[in-house]
């Protein structure tokens, strides 16, 4: 499949099927924002729920923090995002239009690493490189991401603040209080999925670069002289959970980052890239942000930040290993490593999701297989109740002839229909469809609880 088929596909598939929605759609759209709909709303809050499993309830040095989306300007000044939050900007002369500098030259071929806004105004002058609307471009400058509003009814610098442009703060500055009351023993960690906000200079690329995006992240609080094992271990986490949200990894690349292109505050960055259809791009990032943040915090809050073992006495500021993972990354990662085309037995072509179970927004489908048959209904009804009581995600699904259904289920990717037909009242047993494979078995009434636990498991 071509890739930009691939991506039209799955972006096509998203909003026919309830996924995803532009944001303010009514009204033309919003760039850089979407919406979830049903189904997708519900695979992002299983893919969340497997990762607070995995990462948060399955562990015992590992706590959950919520913090606020609205963030006072001292600590975000602290952490140095009012000065340094930025991305590189050049204007279109003549129409007015701004683009990411660094996008420009790469279109073009130009690698931009370690380069400085200088350095790219010179290199789009040297090659003449032109705007998309082939018009010239102007100087590179810095454009701060940061989106500024303001509290209360003062409009003076005292009532300013921001919309978070990353969860890490909000654990950075709760440390003395997640110290103070839980009392947690080094290594520990604290992890939060939530809302973020960039003001990105041209959002693009469907979900994988907006202005509103979620992230999935942990601040991992170590002793400094363990980093470099630390590091590793959660190189290895993050590999296991790409593999168990169901990501490709045949499309998986480790990319060690350059000292001049890590962020200042990190003295080791691995990436996570993907290969999506408009190329290889990150998709997690592993730091050891050493003991940066908290050494900035203390500096400007005035508040000692420092961990006091309680066998040894020893006090010393954490060093912080973060792994980082984007939701709407994930989830696009998710959608194009599920979505398959192929043809059944029967010469039917079809496309659908190889969701895993555990992420898959239904996990079963029941069917009556003819909906004017009270008693056909009724038993189905009753296989209904009995696999929701148990399983949760279960959708009941009697529109159109069989096959339609099947069809329809693939493509939302339902691991498994289950029809009621005629025989199932001579043999009490009931029709269980595979997604991947289109085979059907029959399964005692009986043995249906038994039988999904095993294959959902």
């Amino acid at each position: 499949m071509e890739h930009d088929a691939l991506i039209e596909k799955v972006v096509t598939l998203s909003k026919n099927r309830g996924f995803i929605f532009r944001a303010n759609e009514l009204y033309g759209g919003l760039a850089g924002v979407y919406d979830y709909g049903p189904l997708g709303s519900i695979l992002k809050n299983n893919i969340k729920a497997l990762w607070i499993k995995k990462f948060v309830e399955e562990r015992e040095d590992m706590f959950l923090l919520d913090s606020a989306i609205i963030m006072g300007e001292n600590a975000l000044t602290a952490s140095g995002h009012v000065g340094g939050f930025s991305d590189p900007l050049v204007k279109d002369l003549v129409s007015g239009k701004e683009y990411r500098a660094d996008h420009i030259l790469e279109e073009n071929g130009i690698n931009v690493e370690g380069k400085t806004l200088e350095e790219m105004t010179e290199l789009i002058k040297e090659h003449k490189i032109l705007s998309p609307e082939k018009n010239p471009l102007g100087e590179v400058r810095e454009f701060n991401l940061m989106l500024k509003t303001s509290l209360g009814s003062s409009s003076d610098s005292s009532s300013q603040a921001y919309l978070r442009p990353e969860t890490a703060q909000g654990i950075f500055i709760n440390y003395k209080n997640i110290v103070d009351s839980m009392h947690p023993k080094i290594p520990f960690g604290v992890a939060q999925i939530g809302k973020a906000y960039r003001n990105e200079i041209t959002p693009r690329n469907f979900i994988f670069r907006l202005r509103e995006l979620e992230q999935m992240e942990i601040e991992y609080f170590i002793h400094p002289s363990e980093w470099e094992k630390i590091f590793e271990y959660w190189r290895e986490e993050m590999l296991e959970w790409l593999e168990l949200v169901g990501i490709d990894m045949s499309k998986i690349h480790e990319v060690e980052i350059s000292e001049q292109d890590r962020a200042h505050y990190s003295k080791r960055t691995i990436d996570f890239e993907f290969e999506y259809p408009f190329g290889t791009k990150e998709l997690y990032g592993l730091a050891y942000r050493t003991d940066y943040d908290l050494k900035k915090h203390e500096e400007f809050s005035k508040t000692k930040l420092h961990y006091q073992d309680p066998l040894s006495g020893e006090s010393y500021t954490p060093h912080v290993v973060e792994p980082s993972m984007g939701l709407d990354r994930t989830i696009l990662a998710v959608l194009l490593s599920a979505y398959k085309e192929d043809t059944l037995g029967d010469g039917a072509e079809r496309s659908y999701l190889a969701l895993p179970p555990q992420i898959a927004p239904y996990k079963i489908a029941v069917s009556p297989l003819v909906k004017n048959k009270d008693h056909i209904v009724e038993k189905a009804r009753e296989v209904f109740g009995l696999l929701k009581s148990e399983f949760g995600n279960v959708t009941w699904d009697d529109n159109g002839n069989v096959g339609k259904r099947y069809r329809r289920q693939d493509e939302i990717g339902t691991p498994f229909c289950v029809v009621v037909d005629y025989d199932s009242f001579e043999d009490n047993k009931i029709s269980v469809r595979d997604r991947n494979t289109g085979e059907q078995e029959r399964v005692s009434f009986d043995d249906l609880v038994s039988y999904f636990k095993e294959k959902l498991a």
